[in-house]
């Protein structure tokens, strides 16, 4: 195998079921990169988040760069480089809120680590409680000034299908959001070009590497874009049916070093 880059989504994938990174994992991607390959994070969530978040999750020093917020972000340590592409407008964050009015969800946007929602419920209480982030209620007339890089809707898990169905009629006359549900409480909408393939395309080609040098750790739907197009796509066993059935390779689950035993094996 010709890697020079490994990739990991963050949760479901390189965080066991107590929100660290595995001591066999991290001494498997310290063993790597002594070797030259690169170490990455491709996640949903945002670039400030791991930066806060990777002193507690047990990898801080291992990581080279960051894809954030399903590829619209690029934060690479080693080349000292933030990018933000491919962003919603305020306008069409406005449309999509207004178009769920109705609905027994809350709605959040991640920005500077920190996740803001226009009401408090135990939906936003519980994603910060689970993801260990602050979040703020806003005034979101007032706080929807600007493009921001994604929108999340939170729900009951059980209420999700209504969520997607009420999704299938959501039209703008600009362009079509794309959107995806990535839990099964959280429906994201996001600008059509971002995906974490693309995102990671342009964070490797900062370091003239070719995403099939890549070998890319997940665990959900929302992978299977960055599993297909890598040159070694590798589930994790508690991953989905769909993502499983895309990869090259299945390990074992989040909670048995999965991606250590993997490295140790192939690399």
């Amino acid at each position: 195998m010709d890697i020079r880059a490994i990739v990991c989504d963050v949760d479901g994938t390189l965080l066991t079921s107590k929100q660290v990174v595995d001591e066999r994992t991290v001494a498997a991607i310290k063993k790597a990169r002594s070797k030259g390959i690169l170490f990455g994070i491709c996640t949903g969530r945002d670039a400030d988040s791991v930066r806060n978040h990777m002193k507690s999750w047990g990898i801080e020093g291992c990581i080279d760069f960051v894809v954030g917020s399903g590829g619209s972000e690029i934060d690479d340590y080693i080349l000292d480089i933030y990018q933000e592409n491919h962003t919603l407008s305020p306008e069409l964050i406005k449309e999509i809120m207004n178009h769920y009015k109705d609905m027994d969800c809350n709605f959040t946007i991640c920005h500077e680590g920190i996740l803001y929602a226009p009401k408090d419920d135990d939906y936003i209480r519980n994603m910060a409680e689970g993801d260990g982030i602050e979040y703020r209620v806003v005034d979101f007339d007032t706080f929807l000034t600007r493009p921001y890089r994604k929108l999340m809707i939170i729900c009951n898990p059980s209420y999700m299908p209504q969520i997607v169905e009420r999704s299938k009629s959501f039209k703008n006359k600009e362009y079509k959001a794309s959107a995806l549900v990535t839990t099964s409480f959280l429906y994201e909408y996001m600008n059509p070009h971002v995906s974490k393939s693309n995102g990671l395309k342009e964070a490797l080609a900062l370091h003239d590497i070719s995403i099939s040098q890549c070998m890319a750790f997940g665990d959900e739907d929302n992978d299977i874009d960055m599993l297909e197009e890598a040159g070694v796509g590798v589930v994790m066993e508690n991953g989905s049916i769909h993502a499983k059935a895309v990869a090259n390779y299945v390990t074992e689950d989040k909670d048995s070093n999965g991606i250590g035993l993997f490295i140790e094996k192939f690399i």
